[in-house]
């Protein structure tokens, strides 16, 4: 919905005859493009943005989101994190028809490049749509992942960072001092960590599976950040079997007072999937409802933090079905009318 046209709370139609409820706006970025990122064999395929489209479509939730279009990420924006050595050897790799890029785990095919970039711009589309306020929060359907790249190594079905170019995006491009980012993929980011570890304006939040049984073999409580960044980072190992209330005593203990200690501006949510129940990559038993619960906690703090700023990236998830409607609830929390603007629609007579 462009600015212009999206009413302020105060600002909400107060007929009568209107009984919508207001809500959010919720943006979604998704192109074509990141279909066509061809990984071949490995369970990252372009069947996972198939099922989370179809799914929206018929939730009826997309017609409800404000669509955020993708565009071609710059070099330098990506050299906020990449450097051009680097991204020429992505290039390179593309180019001469290699179908995996420097590791068994990232494949790649002819549109690779492209996708990537496009997955990049589309993060900074958003970030900029929600720090203009044309949208209050959304998430990014997009493909190849990011939070397994590090500075100058791919890994893990990852090719660039897309939420570390962001973090670094809302800083040099919009100002903010402070950036969090909340990992709950079920794989520890360690190229986000390894970007970010020994920087304290951005706080880096992983829960994952412990990595004495699951790639990559990083995140373990110890890992706390290094020289200026040291304690600016919270790895929070779940043992397997862990389910949506462990996740949430995690959260209670210690990711929301880490959060509310830190007074972030912005928050990014690496947004992987994998740890539902029925995803087969680990050993994890979360449901929908759970991510539910956690998207809910973090709205609710970025409401106070942040002017509800957040910014949400798709990363792991491999069981289509689980991944669609885990996507579906996250979405549907994002999109839900805030206290405040509830109580004014209330008070409006639109319910």
């Amino acid at each position: 919905m462009p600015e212009a046209a999206r009413p302020s709370v105060g600002q909400r139609k107060t007929s009568r005859k209107c009984y919508t409820v207001s809500s959010m706006a919720t943006g979604l970025v998704y192109d074509p493009i990141y279909l066509e990122h061809d990984t071949g064999a490995l369970p990252e395929g372009p069947e996972r943005l198939r099922a989370i489209m179809a799914r929206l479509e018929e939730s009826r939730l997309l017609a409800r989101l404000v669509r955020i279009p993708a565009r071609l990420a710059d070099k330098p924006t990506i050299h906020l994190v990449h450097p051009e050595t680097y991204l020429r050897r992505i290039q390179k790799a593309v180019a001469i028809g290699d179908r995996t890029f420097e590791h068994s785990d990232v494949g790649i095919g002819p549109a690779s490049w492209k996708a990537a970039l496009r997955a990049v711009g589309g993060v900074l589309a958003l970030c900029d749509a929600v720090m203009e306020r044309r949208v209050d929060n959304g998430f990014c359907a997009i493909r190849p992942p990011g939070h397994h790249a590090r500075h100058e190594n791919a890994g893990g079905f990852c090719l660039l960072n897309n939420v570390a170019i962001g973090a670094r995006y809302l800083q040099r491009h919009h100002g903010l001092e402070r950036v969090a980012i909340v990992d709950w993929d079920l794989h520890h980011g360690d190229g986000t960590q390894h970007i970010f570890e020994e920087d304290p304006s951005v706080y880096f939040i992983s829960l994952h599976e412990h990595p004495s049984h699951l790639y990559p073999g990083t995140g373990y409580a110890w890992e706390h950040g290094k020289g200026a960044g040291e304690g600016f980072t919270l790895n929070l190992p779940m043992q397997p079997e862990a389910d949506d209330a462990d996740y949430q005593a995690a959260f209670a203990k210690f990711v929301l007072p880490a959060l509310r200690r830190f007074g972030p501006q912005a928050i990014l949510i690496s947004a992987g999937f994998d740890a539902h129940m029925y995803d087969p990559m680990g050993h994890l038993r979360l449901s929908s409802v759970g991510y539910a619960w956690m998207t809910r906690q973090l709205k609710n703090l970025a409401q106070t933090a942040c002017n509800g700023r957040i910014i949400s990236v798709l990363e792991g998830g491999y069981n289509p079905r689980a991944l669609a409607a885990s996507v579906q609830t996250h979405l549907e929390v994002l999109a839900e009318p805030t206290f405040e603007e509830a109580l004014m629609d209330l008070k409006s007579g639109m319910y």
